[in-house]
């Protein structure tokens, strides 16, 4: 069987992000789907510029670099590019038809991925390669 992608936006709602990567935690070990079902969090760049400059180790940066992320944290508030998204692959062999289908429907349906406009790409559909190269580009 091939990889299946499922893509979520969740936009600017980060919270709804890490409650959807929780969820999936969860069904993880307690189904053991270590391998069969993976995922990865897509922040973009200005996002993570800005989170060491929440804590307290402003000292240990050259100014240069903290004006440097501030400044991008502010052009990322004005502009509204603070998008999450988060990709997850399933890949289930091919005895396990059904059990990837449950999957394939449960996911999207549940709450914290439901609002985040879910979409399913298999293999030979259009956008399957660069979600593919998306989840490698990834870590």
């Amino acid at each position: 069987m091939a990889h299946i992608y499922m893509h979520f936006d969740f936009g600017a709602d980060e919270e709804k992000a890490q409650q959807a990567r929780h969820k999936l935690d969860v069904w993880k070990q307690a189904f053991r789907l270590d391998k069969k079902v993976q995922y990865k969090l897509d922040r973009p760049e200005d996002a993570d510029a800005e989170e060491p400059a929440a804590g307290d180790n402003d000292k240990s940066r050259s100014p240069g670099r903290a004006a440097k992320a501030q400044k991008s944290g502010d052009a990322s508030e004005e502009s509204g590019t603070g998008n999450v998204s988060l990709l997850v692959r399933l890949y289930f062999s091919s005895h396990e038809k059904l059990s990837e289908q449950r999957w394939i429907e449960r996911i999207p349906s549940e709450e914290p991925f439901k609002s985040a406009s879910p979409k399913i790409l298999r293999q030979g559909e259009p956008g399957f390669d660069a979600a593919v190269k998306q989840f490698a580009d990834l870590d």
